[in-house]
Formats: C-alpha cells, structure tokens, sequence
C-alpha cells in the first residue's frame, strides 16, 4: 500500500514541538520510509505559535503538502490556527481538559494531555511525549521504536530523564488503545529496521559538504537560519582539525576568512541577508586580492530584519552584485540536502580554482528543514587546489609575479613565507608583482583579467534540471530550494493530464550557455515560480536567454510553497 501521511505538531515555543518531530523523522527513516520535515516558527524563544510538519512516504520526498492527515495540538490555540488545514478524514489529538474546542467529528480525539504527563512524567512538559505516543497508535504503528529512540535521544539526560519520556510516551500510545478501540487506520505499515538512511537538513548538509571538502577554517557570526551551519562544524573541529573562530560580527567574519585562505587554508563562513550587507566591503576585498572566499547566504524575509525565522528568495540581485565594482564571482543554489552537500564542495573548488569568491544560496525553508538521504558518495568529491605554486616548483618560474597576466584571468598563487618568491598583495589597484599603482594602461589590463575568470567559470557550471525530458507544454521554471516543490507539482500536473516539465537551476551564476533550450518546446507556457516579490530570477533568466515567461507563480509571505499551490495557480491562468 502506497504511504503518503502528514502530521503537524502546533503548540508554542518551548513545548518540544522540535524534538517530537525529530523523533519521528529517525524512526520512519530507520524503517525505510523517506521523510520531510519542514519548520515554521515565530522569531522568539516561548510561546507564540509554531508547529513543525513531518510529512512521511514510500518514496523520496522533498516539500510539504498543503492538507494534514494528522494535526497534534499541544495548546488551544493550535486547534484554532491549524485545523482549517486538517484534511476532511484527518485525525485531530487535542487536550479537552485545557480547551474549550467542542465537536462531534469521531476524528477528533480528545486526551487530557497535561494530566497524563503530569502522572506519568511528573512534569507537564511531558506532554510532547504523552502525545508522540498517541499519535503512533493511531498510525498503528510499534510502540517499540519510539521508546528505543527516547532512550537515545534522552539518554545524555540522566535515566530518570529517560524514564520519564519513556513512560509518558506509553501512557499516550495506552490511552488511545483503551479509549478509541479500532480507530488506527494503519496508515504506516511496519518498514524494516535500517540504519543506512540518514536524515539531514539542508544546513548540516551544507557542513558536512565544507568539512568533507577539507574546511580548515571557518569564521561566523550567529545568524538564523545559517546558524546551525555554524553550530555543526563547531561541534566536529576538534574530529577534523578545524579551526572554529566565533567572531565578533560579521564583518570580522569574512576578513578572518580572507585572511586564512590568503594563508592557504580552505576557510568559509555563513550568514543571511542582513550580515551579508556587513561582509560586501570584504567581498570586495576577496576580489581585488584574489583570494579565495567561499559564503553561504542563508536567505530569510527582508528587508531590514524583516521575518528572521521566515523564508524567502529575496536576496539574488544582491548577491550577484554585492560589492563596488566589477570583479568575477559564482553563485550557486542547491534545492535540497544531497545537492546542498556536493554543491558545498564545488564551491571550494570553484573558490580556489579561480581565486574568487563563491556565494552558496540557501533559505530558511532549505537550511531548517530535514530530508531523507540515501547516501552521500565521498569518491564524487575530489579536492582541486587549483594553481598554488610552492617552493620545489618556483625554481622554473623567474621573477615571479603574484598577479601574472594569463589567458584564463588566473595569475599563479603563491602563499605568505614561501622561502623562493615573495608575495605582495593589497587592496588598491596593483601591478602584476602585487605593487599599487595609478596607471590607466595597467588598470584596463587588470580588469580584463578579472573578468575573463567569467568565462571559465561559466564553462564550469551545470546545465538546468530538465524533468521529465519529454518536451511539454507547460515549463514550471524555477530554482534553488524550490526543487522539490515543483517537481511534484510537474508530477501532479502530468497526472491530470496537464503536459509538464520542470526547469530548475542551482548552479546560478555565471549563467551557463549551454543548448538546454533545445530540450523545451518552442510554444511551452513557461511559468516562473519564486519565493520573492518581483521574479529576481525571471529577469535573469530572461535576460540570458531571450525566452519569454508566460506568468510568473510568486509568493513572499515567509512560507514556502508547496506543490498544490503551483497547480492551482497553473491551472487558473492556462
């Protein structure tokens, strides 16, 4: 039988919401299943309104859908918000003792909650576990991995801790045994144990990508949502002889970074918008000093601090041209946590290759939401230094010049101490040896330099995601962490007999010039679909291309899209 459920846990900050749906994403991933989890939350620490939504298939899974088969309410104003979203035959736990909600619908289950953690956990904020119980009963789903994970998950707690959970959970899963007999739908067969899954988000993908692509330095400021990028690689530093600099703010972030590539370690940092305004100046600097300079951009909703805990593709047009002046650059934007973890490592690559920086585009709804992984390949990742020149090789190059003019736009690198040249570099307009200077001839000459890096960088990038390959008539265009929204929608739409394809980039730019417009029909309706209010990438990708878009699907209230929507505004304007 096909598996296909989604559960969303709703309550306040504080309540554990997080840690039930971690939960049940290890468990269903260990037992074969593919799981998403996506996070919406209020920008404070308690209270408020937030729920996590674990949406649970037989096969690979990569955005949210817009109806709940489960809704667990961890306080009253949950029922009130989330369950307008409830499907028609969806299935409600809510706490009757502490809600003055009231209905007659069997498939609302009322279960005193609080009192049960109270009883069984000796604290209420038992609650979380006491409905994690529940709700696996009503899956018809073993009790047994539940506990085993509350012991892992617990365990560093204490055993009393452990206890606790354990015996609230079973509480939980007991009540709707004895109380609601023959209501499990058995929604979620029994699946195999299996450790070989793993579940990640888009953040600890982006991490381990850096670490297996040999970071040896990172330098960041806390930022949501790149902050737990930050939080991951400082807890494997000491394992992977990292460096780990928690800086003062971002703009001491990115000179360390500059500072430890200029030395010859692979070094990043990660931010949002707002402290990417305070790293341009230092962009710039990367730049003019080529040197390498790899920076996520987890994007949130702007401007100013707009919806710090919300998403949004705001933040393109910036960061294509972040910094005074012209000078070469790559952007890219994986659309999920596998493609986040191989793309982290191009851009280290890309970076020292042609010593430039490389901006990684994530966003909230990338970075913060969790994906199943089947595996992730270290033998597809290979480390290119690109042309570092030391000391038993510079015997063949006399008078060394740090800022050689080559062909290619990329001048033979050297590092600080080198016993056999030296190395002069500074932020002013230079000489090919490194010296500042005025001149208007050698000026000309460095900027064409610069900027033939492009063309190398653009030979660099990957074609589109053509999916499926057989030419439609309706192109879903679209790019970064809106991978796994379209491409389900280009499936629905098929399903209904809507000819469909999807167009999806992540190597942004330079924009590549291979022939993948060949793969898409003359008269296809190209509808762009963007997180941002104006279709930053549309005109890009128009611009680029020539090709028109038909209709562009936007939105910009800080939620992500999932793939009904794009089917119903595609359905409305065809």
């Amino acid at each position: 039988m096909a598996v296909d459920v989604t559960i969303r846990i709703a309550g306040q900050a504080g309540q554990g919401i997080q840690s039930i749906s971690a939960i049940m994403g290890k468990i269903f991933t260990r037992h074969g299943f593919y799981v998403f989890i996506n996070q919406d939350a209020e920008s404070r620490i308690r209270g408020g309104h937030n729920f996590d939504q674990v949406r649970i298939k037989d096969g690979a899974v990569y955005a949210i859908r817009d109806k709940l088969d489960y809704l667990i309410c961890l306080d009253e104003n949950a029922v009130e918000r989330d369950l307008p979203h409830l499907d028609q035959d969806g299935v409600m736990i809510y706490d009757g003792t502490k809600s003055e909600f009231k209905s007659d619908n069997p498939n609302y289950f009322s279960i005193p909650l609080e009192q049960i953690a109270l009883k069984h956990g000796k604290s209420k904020i038992m609650v979380n576990s006491v409905a994690t119980g529940a709700t696996f009963a009503l899956l018809g789903f073993d009790l047994q991995p539940l506990l085993a994970r509350l012991i892992e998950e617990f365990s560093a707690k204490g055993i009393d801790i452990v206890e606790r959970n354990k015996n609230s959970a079973n509480a939980g899963y007991r009540y709707i045994q004895k109380n609601f007999k023959g209501v499990s739908a058995d929604k979620i067969p029994p699946g195999s144990f299996s450790k070989k899954k793993m579940l990640l988000n888009g953040s600890q993908a982006m991490a381990l990508g850096a670490i297996c692509a040999g970071l040896k330095f990172y330098s960041g400021y806390p930022m949501s949502p790149s902050t737990p990028i930050m939080e991951f690689i400082a807890s494997q530093a000491n394992e992977y002889d990292i460096i780990f600099e928690q800086a003062e703010d971002e703009i001491a972030a990115i000179n360390m970074v500059i500072g430890a590539s200029f030395a010859g370690a692979r070094a990043m940092t990660a931010t949002s918008g707002g402290g990417f305004c305070l790293m341009v100046e230092a962009v710039g600097l990367a730049a003019m000093t080529e040197t390498p300079a790899v920076i996520v951009v987890a994007q949130r909703s702007g401007p100013a601090t707009g919806l710090p805990t919300r998403t949004e593709q705001g933040d393109l047009n910036f960061v294509m041209h972040a910094a005074q002046g012209e000078f070469s650059r790559a952007i890219l934007a994986p659309g999920h946590a596998e493609q986040s973890f191989y793309l982290m490592a191009k851009a280290f690559n890309l970076a020292d290759t042609y010593q430039t920086p490389v901006i990684v585009l994530g966003d909230q709804h990338l970075n913060d939401s969790y994906f199943t992984v089947d595996n992730l390949e270290l033998d597809r990742i290979s480390i290119d230094r690109g042309q570092i020149v030391f000391d038993d090789q510079l015997f063949s190059v006399k008078d060394y010049k740090r800022y050689a003019l080559q062909e290619s736009g990329i001048s033979p690198r050297i590092l600080p101490g080198q016993s056999q040249a030296v190395l002069y570099a500074d932020s002013d307009e230079h000489t090919e040896e490194g010296h500042i200077t005025e001149s208007s001839d050698v000026r000309n000459r460095m900027v064409r330099k610069r900027m033939r890096k492009l063309e190398g960088l653009r030979n660099e990038m990957s074609t589109p995601l053509i999916y499926p390959s057989k030419k439609s008539d309706v192109v879903l265009l679209s790019w970064g962490s809106l991978y796994g929204a379209s491409k389900e929608a280009v499936e629905l739409l098929n399903r209904d007999g809507i000819s469909a394809q999807m167009m999806h980039f992540s190597e942004i730019f330079p924009f590549t010039a291979a022939p993948f417009i060949t793969k898409i029909k003359k008269k296809s309706k190209i509808f762009a679909v963007e997180n941002n209010y104006s279709g930053q990438f549309t005109e890009f990708f128009t611009k680029e291309t020539g090709l028109p878009v038909f209709r562009k699907i936007l939105k910009y209230d800080g939620r992500p899209f999932s793939p009904q929507e794009i089917v119903s505004q595609v359905n409305e304007r065809i």
